[in-house]
């Protein structure tokens, strides 16, 4: 939109871009997850009065964003005195955010995150390079410790971007976790965007789907002056002073995919660096039930055995079904609270 005193020149409305602030702040603060209510936004026009850019008025507004200016600077002060307390607020500024549950738990014992900032100074200071391996299965909580990392690091005003080497995964976190903020998009990229980036260049660097790493970051469409002779994961290793591959051991790997753990410890080895590696043991998407975890490795084949009879374990009953309408019969059906829940 054109704003009054501009020319002709397109600017963004001041209370819109406060409405990107808020969804900003809410996206990468995990204690107003859930709170989002509690934040207010505002756009003070000093300089301007009611009658200069009256036409704003009529513009939607909501509590992530209300103008305001020279002629409203009472309705202004008593905006602020609603939603500031008197007293100073550095004791809640300076104190850790709720926790979580599993997905912290996992991020705090596994990759440091008590201070996530730690290694990243410890490897400025000592001018070295951590680098850590995460496995676990689906549903173990790869992907929500990496997220929350990256916001964990974001915040502590660390250089930190997500990477992974599917398209639709992230396309989705751009469209999804970067809603309104290009600067946000752009900390999700994919593996092959690393070619011919400035050495430890990153704090961190988070490889999602590690399992995903092709042995080359060229492919047909590579234009000469932008192909690499390096492996693709000597260019993530290089990328960052701390990175971190998240991965699925029984993954199945695609042509031209090469991301495993011995593959990723033969590179570390190979640049005589030391790695850390971190089990996350257990399902997070299944409520921890290790019965169920092994049936269904066994069912499909990632661990050798074969298939074996369900006999259940307390906390889950498996049945078939044949289709859609079938499953959402059998849920309708099933018991209230207390009892087992069906897998299908």
């Amino acid at each position: 939109m054109t704003v009054p005193g501009t020319g002709n020149t397109a600017r963004l409305y001041p209370v819109a871009q406060v409405c990107r602030y808020c969804d900003h702040i809410v996206d990468l603060t995990r204690s107003l997850h859930g709170h989002e209510h509690r934040v207010s936004g505002a756009a003070f026009l000093h300089n301007a009065t009611d009658f200069d850019v009256g036409s704003l008025f009529d513009l939607p507004t909501d509590e992530y964003g209300q103008p305001f200016t020279a002629s409203s600077r009472g309705a202004f002060q008593d905006f602020l005195k609603q939603r500031l307390a008197p007293l100073s607020g550095a004791r809640a500024a300076d104190a850790p955010a709720p926790g979580t549950g599993r997905a912290e738990q996992e991020a705090d014992v596994g990759c440091g995150r008590r201070d996530p900032a730690a290694l990243v100074k410890k490897a400025r200071q000592s001018d070295f390079k951590g680098v850590i391996v995460v496995t676990g299965g689906p549903g173990s909580g790869k992907s929500v410790i990496a997220l929350e990392l990256l916001g964990e690091l974001y915040r502590n005003n660390l250089t930190a971007v997500h990477a992974t080497g599917s398209k639709s995964f992230t396309t989705t976190l751009q469209k999804v976790a970067g809603r309104g903020s290009t600067r946000v998009q752009k900390l999700f990229r994919y593996f092959n965007n690393f070619t011919h980036v400035e050495k430890n260049g990153l704090d961190v660097l988070l490889c999602d789907e590690s399992d995903r790493i092709r042995e080359s970051s060229n492919h047909r469409f590579t234009s000469k002056n932008k192909r690499s002779n390096r492996r693709q994961i000597e260019e993530l290793l290089d990328a960052a002073r701390v990175p971190v591959f998240l991965l699925d051991e029984h993954q199945v790997v695609r042509p031209g995919e090469m991301g495993t753990v011995h593959e990723i410890d033969a590179a570390v080895k190979a640049k005589g660096l030391t790695v850390r590696h971190v089990n996350l043991d257990g399902q997070f998407r299944c409520g921890g039930s290790r019965v169920y975890e092994e049936w269904v490795l066994r069912l499909l084949g990632p661990i050798p055995g074969g298939p074996i009879p369900w006999q259940g374990d307390g906390l889950f009953s498996v049945t078939v079904a044949e289709t859609p309408q079938e499953l959402e019969a059998m849920l309708r059906a099933e018991p209230g609270i207390g009892q087992p829940p069906v897998i299908a």
